[in-house]
């Protein structure tokens, strides 16, 4: 398939800048995957379309305050972005300006309450570096690092936490797993109290999650690869709905991409940890996803070629142009669609 089947005409100014005040209030486009049919709906309606016995998916992992500002030792300021961490101090990152900082460069971070050296240029221009510094490494990130919105965002974060989900637990993220951000603990209270069990997922997000395709053909292109973990309990949660007959719906792309790489023939999971580096677009048969709640994706991403191969290209670009027209608001901190 070509890259430009999967554009759309997107005004600057739908995409959403800051997050709305309510998490729950934003709007909800619902897609029947099968007729193509669309409602207009707020997010907190989302309740309405789960039914009891149904599992819902989530990503619960934490986002780190991977941006980081600095100086090198000869003065010139220098922007680092944690990837991931490779063992112990030792991380990936990317680094600007990176025709500045060569293997043994020196950077200090917060007045000295981080040093870095950098020991490696990795393969795709990344840098593998080493950390110094005294005390607790997440308390030194969350003094001095910012969160790394995506590139598309201009507005300053006032809060923190309105990039993490309210059920964040484990750190490791680059980038939220954003369509987790609408809901609230009242709102996932509600949803457990109706019957339907909530399963927990962890897939580390990488900042490759923005990376564009760049192959006209987009069979071509070479998907990043992002470590998950699933736990026993939560596969079983999973497996539960699936051997009843009910549906297992995903919270956002990360959990669909977790789920369904390590899935079964029969949809079934089991507790493991990996790195996946699935790419699923149209053709891709589901294994073990029914369901999927999701942002509006950027266009020619390969967000866009899986929802699309979840619910039919001409249903989802149909949607996209109709969620133009109704002025949703798109991406990270934009509104939400269910493809049912």
């Amino acid at each position: 398939m070509e890259l430009s089947e999967f554009n759309y005409y997107l005004p600057e100014e739908l995409i959403a800048q800051t997050p709305i005040a309510k998490r729950d209030e934003s709007r909800l486009m619902v897609l029947d995957k099968k007729t193509g049919e669309i409602k207009h709906k707020i997010f907190r309606d989302i309740i309405e379309y789960l039914e009891p016995g149904d599992c819902l998916v989530r990503n619960n992992t934490k986002v780190i305050p991977a941006r980081l500002y600095g100086k090198k030792d000869t003065g010139a300021n220098v922007e680092f972005v944690l990837l991931k961490n490779i063992e112990g101090d030792i991380w990936e990152a990317m680094v600007r300006p990176g025709n500045k900082l060569h293997v043994g460069a020196k950077v200090i971070f917060g007045d000295g309450l981080l040093q870095a050296e950098i020991l490696e240029t990795l393969q795709d221009g990344t840098r593998k570096v080493k950390f110094f510094y005294d005390g607790i490494f997440n308390e030194i990130l969350d003094k001095i690092g910012l969160m790394p919105l995506p590139p598309y965002i201009h507005e300053s974060l006032k809060d923190n936490d309105r990039y993490q989900t309210v059920y964040a637990k484990y750190e490791g993220s680059a980038a939220a797993p954003t369509a987790g951000l609408h809901f609230t603990e009242e709102l996932l209270q509600k949803i457990e109290k109706k019957g339907i069990q909530i399963a927990n997922v962890t897939l580390h997000v990488g900042i490759g999650t923005f990376r564009p395709v760049k192959e006209k053909n987009i069979e071509d292109h070479h998907m990043h690869t992002e470590h998950y973990y699933i736990k026993d309990e939560d596969a079983q949660k999973i497996n539960s709905a699936k051997l009843s007959g009910h549906r297992v719906i995903a919270v956002g792309t990360t959990s669909c991409r977790t789920i369904e790489t390590v899935a079964d023939e029969k949809g079934l999971v089991k507790q493991c940890e990996g790195d996946t580096g699935i790419y699923i677009y149209p053709g891709y048969k589901f294994k073990c996803l029914d369901g999927l709640i999701t942002n509006f994706h950027l266009p020619e991403s390969t967000l866009l070629m899986l929802v699309s191969a979840l619910a039919g290209k001409d249903h989802i670009m149909n949607a996209y142009e109709e969620a133009v027209k109704e002025k949703y608001r798109f991406f990270s901190f934009g509104d939400a669609m269910f493809i049912k």
